[in-house]
């Protein structure tokens, strides 16, 4: 039988299938494939840490999907998907990191027997869990088929948000901002760095009230000093000092829905250059929420915060953000919209972004960033409510 406690209604699941299947439709796509698990818990309701084998949703233009996975993990498909249990079909272990055999034979198989062998598929070429051996593995069992590249296809179905998906991560917002203030009411000299991040991952696990936390998509980010000019770097057992900035890049996550949100903390009294790039920085995102209104482009955001920080003497390009949503390891992006000036995309209401103006200078960093909401009408919603700024704790 389907999942007693799905995290949304069953029209939510079909509004969001009809999505897809007119989207399949616009490029002559048979039946898809989808192997993102953020995609397959977006069509679906799935939720497993099952990512790390070959899995997916196949999606059908009249039929409810079919999910598809190794057999111990169908066990949790009947659990967690809003299909009859008859849409979850299992491969045996003897398919699982095999030299022999490929799960993409069971897949063949299951494909053959649905009647799609020289149909046209649609495949998320493009994709963490996608492998190249996947799709020679296909391409030679489906030596009738047409294969067409669908990816990021679901992704782009997800850019606007259903009222439901807004309410999730309001709800994300707010164990965010739990995280930063356990950040700063505990950071000090001398503190080592893994202690810290217990402190977060509690924070973050526990939740606010009845809203409990899940593991992000993205382990907490915080290099400290001359490190803060690599933002990719997590923790090890070094302690704060006195004298240093330290950038905290974390996301407050409920059911599977996420709100980035970073601030850097100075232990200390800053230095000067340091203080003048927070208030380009603050002016420029002030800038940029004021740009992300519905109708405008992507695109007018990024260029909305580089000129004020050029006023400042601060060049800066590519990325200042990207589309979130619902995600999955290795990162909480959605992968379609960049705000970067090259982006043409029209911003609509329900769209929600990272802003992420970070400033990754020679030897020091700064971040200061917002999850942010589309309006109506007006300037952008930051879903956090936390003030704009560099915090000195001295």
């Amino acid at each position: 039988m389907p999942a007693s406690q799905l995290p949304f209604s069953i029209q939510e699941y079909a509004n969001r299938l009809e999505k897809t299947r007119l989207a399949m439709e616009a490029k002559g796509i048979d039946i898809l494939f989808v192997e993102d698990p953020s995609n397959m818990a977006w069509l679906t309701g799935y939720d497993g840490w099952s990512f790390y084998v070959h899995q997916g949703v196949l999606v059908f233009k009249d039929a409810d999907p079919i999910w598809w996975g190794r057999a111990m993990d169908g066990n949790g498909a009947v659990r967690t998907c809003y299909m009859d249990d008859e849409r979850v079909l299992r491969y045996p272990d003897h398919y699982v990191q095999a030299n022999t055999l490929h799960p993409m034979q069971h897949l063949a198989e299951v494909i053959r027997a649905h009647g799609y062998a020289n149909k046209r598929i649609g495949l998320e070429l493009e994709n963490y869990y996608f492998s190249a051996k996947a799709y020679l593995v296909l391409q030679e069992e489906l030596p009738d088929a047409k294969f067409v590249d669908a990816t990021a296809l679901v992704n782009w179905q997800r850019a606007v948000k259903s009222d439901e998906e807004i309410a999730f991560m309001r709800r994300a917002a707010r164990i965010s901002e739990k995280m930063i203030d356990g950040i700063v009411e505990r950071i000090e000299p001398g503190m080592k760095k893994n202690d810290l991040v217990a402190e977060i991952y509690a924070d973050a696990i526990r939740g606010v009230d009845d809203d409990w936390g899940e593991y992000p998509a993205i382990v907490p980010l915080l290099p400290s000093g001359s490190d803060a000019a690599a933002p990719h770097l997590t923790w090890d057992g070094r302690r704060f000092e006195e004298g240093q900035a330290t950038f905290f890049e974390i996301a407050g996550c409920y059911r599977r829905y996420h709100a980035p949100f970073c601030r850097t903390v100075f232990l200390g009294r800053p230095p000067q250059y340091m203080l003048d790039a927070e208030k380009a920085l603050v002016a420029g995102i002030e800038a940029g929420l004021d740009m992300a209104r519905p109708g405008n482009r992507a695109g007018q955001v990024a260029e909305a915060l580089y000129g004020e920080l050029e006023k400042a003497g601060i060049r800066r390009d590519g990325r200042c953000g990207y589309s979130i949503g619902i995600s999955y390891p290795p990162d909480w992006g959605e992968r379609t919209i960049s705000l970067r000036r090259e982006d043409e995309t029209i911003l609509e209401p329900g769209m929600t972004f990272h802003f992420m103006p970070g400033l990754w200078m020679a030897d020091w960093g700064l971040e200061i960033t917002e999850s942010i909401l589309i309006k109506e009408e007006g300037p952008a919603e930051t879903l956090c409510k936390r003030p704009r700024e560099l915090i000195v704790k001295e």
